[in-house]
């Protein structure tokens, strides 16, 4: 029986365009200074919800939700993860996957069973100044699998850069731009200073929403679409 950390019961942002419930992980691989999930990072006092409580709840808002959002922490982290999507997709409800790209071996064997509708993947970083955010060292061939898998495997998916100001400049976002070039779409995530992992960056700033159109309409020669998510 699979075990998660957090359960949001009705979601109109984390799945496009559908109605889900957001079910969180603990644990994350990564140490983003800016990251505003610590508690979930860290798998410190969080509350342990069993599967069988998502079910129920899905087959009691059948007829409202289409699906779910599984996110972190880091899911993928978790060898249970299958069995709690095959459980979700036998009832006949979409999937969509947060990740931070670090286990490509697990998106093959998802997407390849055809259990993920949905996959959203974190690219955090210019390919040389990765170490440098996610605050880990790095094996960028894991992070440049998964996105090859994702652009040729996923049915629907996204790229998507939170942006903080005193990290990322404009020829970072660019050069992020350059290398994953083709993708179907590609989002920039204004940052917010909200209870961040490292309590320094409440002092940090993300760009205005005009700053991230720019940058978004200098993209636009790269990707089939590009979208800015404001907070």
């Amino acid at each position: 029986m699979v075990v998660m950390n957090g359960m949001q019961k009705s979601s109109f942002i984390d799945y496009p365009g559908k109605i889900v419930t957001t079910v969180f992980f603990g644990n994350c691989n990564f140490r983003c200074p800016y990251c505003h999930n610590s508690d979930l990072v860290f798998n410190k006092d969080l509350p342990q919800i069993d599967e069988s409580v998502l079910l129920e709840h899905l087959e009691k808002r059948r007829s409202v939700l289409d699906g779910i959002c599984i996110t972190g922490g880091e899911p993928t982290l978790h060898p249970e993860l299958p069995d709690l999507i095959r459980h979700v997709k036998e009832r006949g409800f979409l999937v969509k996957l947060d990740t931070n790209g670090t286990n490509p071996d697990m998106l093959d064997m998802l997407m390849s069973e055809e259990l993920l509708d949905y996959v959203a993947m974190d690219v955090k970083a210019p390919r040389e100044k990765y170490a440098d955010i996610v605050k880990v060292n790095m094996n960028m061939n894991l992070i440049q699998r998964s996105i090859d898998l994702i652009r040729s495997m996923a049915p629907d998916y996204e790229f998507r850069t939170t942006i903080v100001r005193e990290m990322l400049g404009e020829g970072d976002i660019m050069a992020i731009g350059e290398w994953i070039k083709g993708s179907k779409r590609y989002v920039l995530q204004q940052f917010k200073p909200h209870k961040p992992l490292d309590p320094a960056f409440v002092n940090c700033h993300g760009y205005t929403k005009e700053e991230m159109e720019s940058f978004a309409e200098k993209l636009r020669i790269y990707f089939e679409e590009v979208q800015v998510r404001a907070k």
